[in-house]
């Protein structure tokens, strides 16, 4: 009978394979500088451990180095809608050119305390979404773990994001600019995404300040037809022509709405979303939305990671070069 179990391939497996010393084979894998080594000595060793499926242990080169190679991103409660996933995904290969490992944990304070999430990783860097105490803080200073708050309004740390006032902002604008001067807001039903709604919310409100146009007609908006036809109804009822919506789901079921209630879009009442999801392309009309590029954003906070990282000060975010518009038929 066969035996199961199979051997873990080491670093001694490694250097037999490639004739050399396994201090090579770590020299190698590891890119430790100041090693002469030549470029043959290091193609054998990467080809053997290439066909033994080596790869260094992480907690061996933190113990080495001194340093983890990995980035803990603590998400809040949020739903994992496509903008998310594609700003985590692009931020994966953005910190993979840095040499570093993301690792993402979604959920609540209550589910699992900060400290013990970071002390069992001993990340080389924690990027979060909200604020930590001045103990917490304090501890992973004390750890050597640098600390980015990814928070789009000022806070302690170091703070990078779009400003979500300015997407609401190129919604009004956009809006106002068509000729509408007097806008609803589609507020979500979902209290999770508030940190997203409320700024975008204020940033539709400046622009109408701006402007001198009346303050927007907010009202909240299930994802359910019925629910979004009466808010049509409401907003037509208070002179509304055109509707800023939180985002492309909640401008979606105002179509919806609209559609059951009569009315058409964008004749009586333009609609406008934030992400550009593929659906928002294949509506009827197309969704005009607002779009932002994550690709940007994830390289940006990457770069601002590793610059915490070393102690440098942090890129500035181009954020208004890469908010913009996405014109389609129903605004």
């Amino acid at each position: 009978m066969a035996d199961s179990t199979t051997k873990r391939v080491t670093s001694a497996d490694v250097a037999r394979l490639a004739g050399v010393s396994r201090a090579t084979v770590s020299y190698v894998l590891n890119d430790t500088p100041r090693q002469t080594i030549s470029a043959g000595t290091r193609d054998r060793v990467r080809d053997a451990a290439a066909q033994l499926g080596y790869a260094p242990s992480a907690a061996a080169r933190t113990l080495r180095t001194g340093r983890s190679d990995v980035v803990l991103c603590l998400l809040p409660d949020w739903p994992i809608g496509p903008e998310v996933g594609s700003n985590l995904g692009h931020l994966s290969t953005a910190l993979a050119r840095h040499g570093l490992t993301l690792v993402v944990h979604p959920g609540n304070r209550e589910d699992r305390p900060i400290a013990e999430l970071w002390k069992a990783i001993t990340p080389a860097a924690v990027i979060a979404y909200t604020g930590f105490s001045d103990a917490e803080m304090a501890a992973m200073r004390s750890a050597g773990v640098s600390l980015v708050v990814a928070l789009s309004r000022r806070d302690r740390g170091r703070e990078l994001a779009v400003p979500q006032e300015l997407v609401g902002r190129r919604q009004a604008e956009h809006l106002a600019q068509a000729g509408h001067s007097r806008l609803g807001y589609a507020y979500p039903d979902d209290p999770r995404v508030r940190f997203f709604a409320e700024p975008r919310l204020a940033g539709v409100r400046g622009a109408c300040a701006a402007r001198r146009l009346p303050t927007p007609v907010g009202l909240t908006v299930p994802l359910d037809p019925a629910a979004a036809s009466e808010a049509v109804r409401r907003w037509q009822a208070t002179g509304v022509t055109a509707v800023c919506a939180y985002n492309d789901e909640v401008a979606l079921a105002i179509l919806a709405g609209a559609r059951r209630a009569g009315v058409a879009v964008p004749g009586e009442l333009a609609v406008m979303g934030v992400d550009d999801i593929v659906p928002a392309r294949l509506a009827d009309p197309p969704l005009t939305t607002v779009t932002t590029d994550q690709a940007v954003v994830a390289a940006h906070l990457a770069a601002t990671v590793v610059a915490a990282m070393n102690s440098r000060a942090a890129p500035t975010l181009p954020a208004a070069d890469i908010v913009r518009v996405v014109s389609r038929e129903s605004a």
